[in-house]
């Protein structure tokens, strides 16, 4: 392999079957890399004495390991604020501030003013007259305001989760190199994301008429148009989080991926559906569509998570994840993808044109605008399928290999300089 840039390079395969094998051996791959045999926790260099999780905390607090940040103007310039979780966390004061400042104030000096601000931490357009037992919100330009706070929001939770309790965590149980510890607090915030998105998305859909994928529903009294205003901040808050995500990606913020191109792609085509399924009114779909891809993350995450610990449930965890994978990335997304072609007449003639102000969208073509998203993700879903037939078919032909003692950061370059003491 070649460096760069502080890197490392895979090299240029020469065929198709290289350039999987590459993948499949690459320990910084997102997916492929996090299921490599890794080395035992017990033959990690340690400490000569070994820190309590409070003590470990406790050292990440006084030697925090930041991004670099040259202050809040210039990390706004640079968007270094996305990875400094301080400067991100002064945007949040500064617009919370303001919030709390006209709320209290206002009233003695122009009551009846609306607050500016509102529209950053709350949803905004209700629906003129919804009932307040079951009030109904519509989209709107102010949403943007509310998806960018939500941003900012993602960037500091994120950043403060991993740098003060994650890393800490992964240092207790053990690892002591950089880019494992790295790995190990992205993959551990991802559990904790999508363990409370994924529930959240099932109690929305709870609620719809598409409960469980009755996919009919789906263009039954189409354009739906007013939302519940759960479903509205649910929404809006996963849009947030996946282009803080693609931000964090697209800038260069943090050291690039060998699965660069990957990420990027499966971000993409995130927000492709996310922005255009909100636009044009179909949030259920969204929602089914959300559920699908949240509820195995949790259990990608938290497998990769145990096999980075070595613990003695990584294989079973991880079968029971292949199999959830299935079913939801797999088998429903097949279902949402031959419902899109084969219900779409569904809805109501009277939605099947272009009509904007009214909501309705469904001309004959915006039938493939929605197939093409949900179907290139499908792709993106049977690639990493491959990587994991490969990953279930080597634990159960060797399982002795899946505890194997080479580690998978043996050539990444990152060995972290350990505290020893005197």
């Amino acid at each position: 392999m070649s460096t760069e840039y502080g890197f490392k390079k895979r090299a240029r395969a020469g065929s198709v079957k290289e350039t999987l094998d590459a993948i499949e051996t690459d320990p910084t791959h997102h997916l492929a890399g996090a299921f490599r045999p890794q080395t035992p926790l017990s033959e990690t260099p340690r400490r000569a004495k070994a820190l309590s999780l409070k003590q470990e905390i406790a050292q990440a607090e006084k030697a925090p390991n930041y991004p670099p940040s040259g202050g809040l103007w210039s990390d706004i310039k640079t968007w270094q604020w996305v990875v400094v979780p301080w400067s991100s966390l002064k945007l949040l004061v500064i617009f919370t501030l303001a919030y709390l400042n006209w709320a209290l104030i206002t009233p003695y000096v122009a009551p009846g003013l609306p607050n500016p601000f509102e529209p950053l931490l709350f949803i905004s357009h209700r629906v003129p007259g919804s009932p307040d037992d079951d009030p109904r919100y519509q989209k709107g330009y102010l949403d943007l305001v509310f998806i960018a706070f939500y941003i900012i929001f993602f960037s500091f939770t994120r950043q403060l989760i991993c740098l003060h309790l994650l890393m800490p965590l992964g240092r207790w149980f053990g690892i002591r190199k950089q880019g494992k510890l790295d790995r190990f607090a992205e993959q551990a915030y991802t559990a904790l994301y999508f363990s409370c998105m994924g529930p959240w998305g099932l109690r929305i859909m709870s609620q719809l008429p598409t409960w469980w994928y009755k996919t009919e529903y789906f263009w039954i009294d189409y354009p739906h148009w007013d939302m519940k205003p759960e479903l509205k901040r649910y929404y809006l808050m996963q849009f947030a989080y996946w282009c803080q995500q693609l931000i964090v990606l697209a800038f260069g913020l943090e050291k690039p991926r060998v699965d660069y191109k990957e990420l990027v792609a499966h971000h993409l085509v995130t927000l492709w559906l996310i922005g255009w399924s909100y636009l044009i009114n179909l949030t259920f779909i969204g929602n089914a569509v959300y559920v699908s891809m949240d509820i195995p993350d949790i259990f990608l995450a938290f497998s990769k998570v145990l096999n980075y610990l070595q613990s003695k449930y990584k294989v079973v965890s991880f079968g029971v994840f292949f199999v959830i994978w299935t079913y939801f990335r797999h088998y429903l997304n097949l279902v949402i993808l031959w419902s899109v072609y084969a219900e779409f007449d569904l809805m109501p003639e009277s939605s099947k044109k272009w009509d904007p102000p009214q909501g309705v969208w469904m001309v004959w073509w915006m039938k493939w605008q929605i197939f093409v998203p949900i179907l290139l993700l499908q792709f993106l879903n049977l690639f990493w399928y491959y990587f994991m037939l490969r990953i279930l078919w080597r634990a159960l032909a060797d399982p002795a290999g899946a505890t194997d003692v080479r580690s998978d950061d043996e050539d990444d370059g990152e060995d972290e300089d350990d505290d020893k003491e005197d």
